[in-house]
């Protein structure tokens, strides 16, 4: 075979693959959340030089809360896109969740306000009437932006979705005048980035994707309520430890272990990004009724391709990495080591998840995010009175191989019944 046929072969073989859905959507998503990684990295690094480490924690702490209230507002509808859009009229599938989802973020929102001085003392400056409706503000435009993006993801416009988060992006160059404020200017940077790519995202669907119609349609809520809800519990268990994590090292070690914990979190789940897309556009895949085994053998080699040269890059630049931030952040690298190697056993967990989820077991996912809650949170607490945050990457490690172990009896058990599971 010559050059010029050889050119050809692979011409072909990437425009099959662009033509993909699973490929092309898990493309896009990957890319994005690359992007949007080393735009975080960019974020944490301008942040990290105007503003002081005690700065960089309690900022940390307020985004860490602010995800809290968007995740506790989604009701389930962030997945209900997803699972109905393809089958349902997209125009009220996107405005009941819309509304319903907005009103939950603003009363979740005030009854943190209220609560705050109890449980994070270092954040009670937000009952102070003008932090607290700025905070609301802004939970406000998080959540616009969260229901948007699951809508061009659940309609296959991934590409829609990275040019939102391109917006998203303005939150570095934002951070350079905003650094008067202290703490205030980097949460207020993620805001003001997240208002712009609301306004973004509504106006293309309006032209690309639905008509947008505010309203909530009973029926909607009702055919999906069983699905939103279990998946509202499952999400829950899933991403609340990963948000309480800080708060717990916030209170344990204060501000400036709190500041290196995220940060090194932040790179080391950059190789998380790989499962996690192929992960999520299954599950779209399969909502649109692609052959699910074949979509998870492909997914399964895709991750395992793509994962080794990226954990080597953090095993070996992961403290250059970390030291661009500043020496400070250095500490952090075996905890980010750590991270790095257990993302070989998330990729266990993040192709099971959505397989449930298109074949509507989701109180089996519930039941599997109910344990790594518990165990990744409880045994992150033994650790760390013995290893500091290091111990929090010991605690990951030994979740995710206890979780990939009860993957593989739940397969097995259902495949006993079922000779075909997926």
């Amino acid at each position: 075979m010559n050059s010029k046929q050889l050119n050809i072969l692979n011409y072909k073989i990437i425009a099959r693959l662009a033509r993909d859905p699973l490929y092309r959507n898990s493309f896009f998503m990957a890319f994005t959340n690359i992007f949007n990684a080393g735009c975080g990295f960019l974020f944490w690094m301008t942040a990290a030089r105007l503003y002081t480490v005690e700065e960089v924690g309690l900022a940390t702490a307020l985004i860490s809360s602010l995800g809290l209230v968007i995740l506790f507002s989604r009701l389930g509808f962030d997945f209900s896109i997803i699972r109905f859009f393809p089958t349902n009229d997209k125009a009220r599938v996107f405005g009941t969740s819309l509304i319903i989802t907005t009103i939950a973020s603003l009363l979740v929102g005030a009854i943190l306000i209220l609560v705050v001085e109890f449980v994070l003392p270092s954040l009670a400056f937000l009952k102070e009437p003008g932090y607290a409706l700025a905070f609301l503000l802004i939970v406000v435009v998080n959540s616009v932006a969260a229901i948007t993006g699951n809508a061009f993801v659940a309609d296959r416009k991934a590409d829609h979705y990275l040019f939102q988060n391109v917006f998203m992006a303005l939150r570095i160059p934002l951070l350079i005048p905003l650094a008067f404020l202290g703490t205030v200017g980097v949460f207020g940077s993620v805001g003001l980035s997240f208002l712009v790519a609301s306004f973004f995202a509504l106006i293309v669907l309006q032209r690309s994707v639905t008509a947008i119609r505010l309203g909530v349609s009973a029926d909607f809520v009702k055919n999906s309520f069983k699905f939103s809800s279990w998946n509202y519990a499952s999400n829950i268990l899933s991403t609340a430890p990963t948000l309480i994590l800080p708060l717990m090292i916030l209170k344990m070690f204060g501000e400036a272990e709190a500041a290196k914990y995220y940060i090194a979190f932040a790179i080391g789940s950059l190789v998380l990004i790989i499962p996690q897309s192929l992960g999520t556009s299954l599950f779209v895949e399969g909502s649109h009724g692609g052959g699910l085994k074949k979509s998870v053998m492909k997914a399964g080699r895709a991750s395992l391709i793509l994962l080794v040269p990226s954990v080597l890059v953090i095993f070996l630049f992961g403290d250059r990495l970390l030291g661009l931030l500043g020496g400070e952040y250095v500490e952090a690298f075996d905890l980010l080591r750590v991270l790095a190697l257990s993302s070989f056993l998330v990729v266990v967990y993040s192709l099971f998840i959505p397989i449930q989820n298109v074949r509507m077991k989701v109180d089996s996912v519930v039941k599997l995010n109910a344990a790594r809650c518990v165990l990744l949170l409880g045994l992150s607490y033994i650790f760390m009175n013995k290893y500091g945050m290091l111990g929090v990457g010991y605690a990951w490690m030994i979740t995710y191989i206890i979780i990939a172990l009860g993957i593989i009896v739940i397969y097995h058990r259902f495949n006993s019944y079922e000779p075909n599971p997926i």
